[in-house]
């Protein structure tokens, strides 16, 4: 379940007032990552919190090889350790596990100050995608790094009991929101391709497993709205699919409401903010039962979607579920109650008196 409440809650502190996140992922990049950092910052300062953000912003930077779109700060640790001392933060979140995320980690075990961690993304699964590192090797480092934290927050259930098995600890749920003024099902872009559209919507990159869904057999047209490093490469090999480049904010909404089906073929992000979003702008969704679609499709107490290991059958049982049920169910899912959720489980940087 998503909102399985797991180990008790961390103890609620009111005196958190300011609170530090230090991220390897934000502004400009575009993720579920920064989308959901940014708005739960947002709805903290709502709640009265004094929130600062650190990110790669602050820093020089060099791109991450073979992703170019993300920056890395290039040795941070003298400068952040500057930005968290004038800070003085209340509460200190890591929310990555890059440079950034790494030199905060640092000075926090030297100063003796507590944190929370989140466990975002599958970089043991995108690293062997890469570079050919075992993921278990990966996953060795993952451990150590959000071990030293007084918690470690996770999306959904299945991901903390996957977590769990491989030896990862003081796991805390956090699951996600979605913005329903943005996404709705009208308007709706009037696609001029054949019927049905199945889209995909979301980086064009390796680890979003995207050939497994331009390689179906499907009756109409394949969408795909986005960006990255593999878009060039799909659009050569599949030039019978529509490459319609990023979009935001009300074309973005639009392009989710003019499809047919959502297709997330995925098997490694944690969440799929993206589903959300689909369901949000009436739109159901097609994907494998793995962490994320499993969680949120499975939840619904009438089918908003399909999941199947055979991604063209849950394509086709999508097509057959009723919009209708799409949108009412997406409204379950609040971005006030992800960052009230994320509030109570920050713990204090220094241990009370």
């Amino acid at each position: 379940m998503l909102y399985q409440p797991g180990p008790e809650p961390l103890t609620v502190f009111p005196g958190l007032t300011r609170v530090m996140i230090v991220t390897d992922a934000w502004e400009p990049q575009v993720n579920g990552v920064v989308r959901t950092l940014r708005i739960v910052s947002a709805e903290m300062r709502k709640a009265g919190k004094t929130v600062e953000v650190v990110g790669p912003d602050r820093f020089a930077t060099v791109p991450l090889p073979s992703y170019p779109e993300i920056r890395l700060a290039l040795f941070p640790g003298a400068k952040l350790a500057r930005l968290i001392a004038a800070f003085q933060p209340d509460a200190l979140h890591i929310a990555t596990e890059g440079p950034l995320g790494m030199a905060a980690r640092a000075y926090a075990r030297r100063n003796g100050l507590r944190f929370t961690t989140a466990f975002h993304t599958r970089f043991p699964e995108y690293v062997e995608a890469r570079i050919h590192i075992p993921s278990r090797l990966t996953y060795a480092w993952l451990r150590r790094f959000h071990g030293a934290g007084a918690g470690m927050m996770v999306a959904t259930a299945s991901l903390r009991d996957e977590l769990a098995a491989r030896g990862f600890r003081n796991i805390r749920p956090w699951s996600r929101g979605v913005d329903l003024d943005a996404f709705h099902p009208q308007p709706r872009e009037d696609w001029p391709l054949p019927r049905p559209i199945f889209a995909y919507v979301g980086r064009v990159a390796v680890e979003k497993n995207l050939r497994a869904f331009l390689e179906l057999d499907l009756p109409g047209s394949k969408l795909v709205v986005g960006d990255g490093p593999q878009r060039k490469l799909l659009a050569r090999e599949f030039p019978a699919a529509h490459f319609a480049g990023a979009r935001h904010g009300a074309a973005l909404a639009a392009a989710y409401a003019g499809a047919d089906v959502f297709v997330f073929p995925s098997r490694t992000d944690t969440f799929g903010l993206v589903i959300l979003e689909a369901l949000a702008s009436g739109l159901p969704v097609a994907a494998y039962p793995v962490t994320g679609p499993k969680d949120i499709l499975g939840e619904a107490p009438e089918p908003v979607g399909a999941l199947d290991e055979d991604l063209r059958a849950a394509c086709l049982r999508a097509l057959e579920v009723d919009r209708a049920r799409c949108r009412p169910y997406a409204e379950r899912f609040s971005w006030r109650a992800c960052a009230e959720r994320f509030m109570d489980n920050l713990v204090p940087a220094r241990e009370p008196a």
